[in-house]
């Protein structure tokens, strides 16, 4: 039961990202990349990682879906401002299209067909991934707290106006 869930599950991430790269409506085409992200995040869910599944859905679906919406309201797209499509172009998504593929058969060369099995419930949760930052990695976690720090910091000072008085 687990693994046709996860395989249906699957099967439908793959349509919904063909259908947001081959729509045409670039608004229907963030749609579907939202459609997407949740059925990646049900995945992670049914992998037993609903703290990263949350992430996601935070981050991708929530922040990056609206700041793409708001660059395609401000870019105010019509059919006489877009590029005429070249075979050079053509040509190109073609060789990306066949090293995509290649590499997917690379990927999946070695795969077997099972669900997602965990041998430990435990695995995944946020209690566990805490234990984790806070023990065997609070060296790392601490550097990368204090580089995000002075990256705003800079942000801000980068932003900020120089007012004369």
């Amino acid at each position: 039961m687990t693994l046709a869930i996860f395989i249906t599950l699957a099967i439908l991430s793959v349509l919904t990202a063909l259908m947001m790269v081959f729509a045409k409506n670039p608004v229907h085409s963030v749609l579907y990349l939202i459609l997407t992200f949740f059925l990646i995040a049900a995945q992670y869910i049914m992998l037993n990682a609903q703290f990263l599944a949350v992430v996601h859905l935070i981050v991708y679906a929530g922040a990056i879906m609206v700041l793409f919406l708001f660059v395609l309201m401000l870019l105010n797209l019509n059919q006489d401002s877009e590029p005429q499509k070249s075979v050079s172009w053509k040509f190109s998504g073609a060789i990306a299209a066949g090293m995509l593929f290649v590499t997917f058969i690379g990927a999946l060369k070695g795969a077997s067909l099972q669900g997602p099995e965990s041998p430990d419930p435990q695995v995944g949760l946020v209690k566990n991934l805490g234990h984790a930052l806070f023990t065997d990695f609070v060296v790392p976690f601490e550097i990368a707290g204090i580089l995000f720090l002075s990256a705003m910091v800079g942000a801000v000072l980068v932003g900020k106006r120089d007012i004369k008085l």
